[in-house]
């Protein structure tokens, strides 16, 4: 619906740009996830002023007394937008790590919503200050690559197109329309790592969040260029003989010998998750012809390397 405070047209045609550049053309049915912040009202209101078929989800994770009038406010919006809204309310959590629990579930119920709905593609508000304080926790987890390049602009069905966006940029677009943002206290809880970390961010001037952004993007087209490269490596040198893999390799870069070796345990095993110190030892391991088991592969070293599934642990 428009309005005198909608996004201005140079906001809506720069958000238009960075779909494309997503990826993403005009003919998707798109669903914007909303969950009533600032950034993702921005989201909203640039989704809607770019003439592309939108629908809008909420979940509701029911961690806080708050949730539900937030999710009933984000409907309100959508209601005055014209724009379709449907809230998800998630099931009781499972244990261990709740955010990691609430991740999952949450990109589940998306994805089953999506499905129901004929939505093509989810669409998310990570931004650019968002991304810096990936890098930067990622940086300090000692990753790789593939952990720097941080949250990626398009993954399959889900784009992040705000990720040029500052966090200002956004609250501006929600100010000029008048509305008001919820403000999820956990944010600010020093209980959470993200939450330490930004309030230190906060007070350094010099770091600048797009330039983040860049180099993560420069990192994920490098992370693609090495999976490549690793892939051609396994079309050429790998093997099977019944239920083994047999991996040849010439002298390679450790980083695509590393890449081959992980491919090679991720089809014996599609749920391997092998943390990069393992698999440093794992690599440490196999040219001088020693056997390990890592992610239930059995790995044999030696001229060339062998992976099998690993018999069971026999149980008294």
């Amino acid at each position: 619906m428009p309005t005198p405070n909608a996004p201005t047209e140079q906001s809506a045609s720069r958000f238009r740009a960075d779909l494309l550049k997503c990826g993403c053309g005009p003919n998707h049915t798109y669903g914007v996830c909303v969950s009533g912040g600032a950034d993702s009202l921005a989201l909203l209101l640039l989704a809607n002023a770019t003439a592309i078929k939108i629908k809008a989800v909420t979940v509701d994770h029911r961690l806080r007394a708050e949730s539900a009038t937030e999710a009933q406010q984000v409907a309100a919006i959508c209601a005055q937008l014209g724009v379709v809204h449907e809230t998800l309310i998630l099931g009781a959590p499972g244990g261990g790590n709740l955010s990691a629990w609430a991740r999952t579930a949450r990109y589940a119920a998306l994805r089953e919503w999506a499905a129901r709905e004929g939505v093509e593609m989810l669409m998310t508000a990570h931004h650019a200050d968002d991304q810096l304080e990936t890098v930067l926790m990622r940086l300090n987890r000692g990753a790789g690559v593939a952990g720097l390049a941080g949250v990626r602009a398009r993954q399959a069905d889900l784009c992040r197109p705000l990720l040029g966006w500052r966090k200002a940029e956004l609250v501006a677009v929600v100010e000029a329309y008048g509305m008001a943002a919820v403000d999820d206290p956990t944010n600010y809880e020093d209980a959470y790592d993200r939450a330490r970390l930004r309030k230190h961010l906060a007070k350094v001037e010099w770091l600048d969040p797009r330039m983040a952004a860049i180099s993560a993007a420069a990192l994920a087209e490098a992370n693609d260029a090495l999976d490549w490269s690793a892939q051609g490596l396994l079309d050429k040198h790998l093997s099977h003989d019944g239920k083994t893999l047999i991996l040849t390799l010439p002298p390679i870069p450790r980083e695509l010998a590393r890449r081959a070796v992980a491919a090679c345990l991720l089809k014996l095993n599609p749920g391997a998750k092998p943390r990069g110190d393992a698999l440093d030892r794992l690599l440490d391991a196999l040219p001088h012809g020693k056997v390990a088991t890592l992610a239930g592969i059995k790995c044999v070293g030696g001229t060339s390397w062998r992976f099998t599934v690993a018999a069971p642990r026999r149980t008294k």
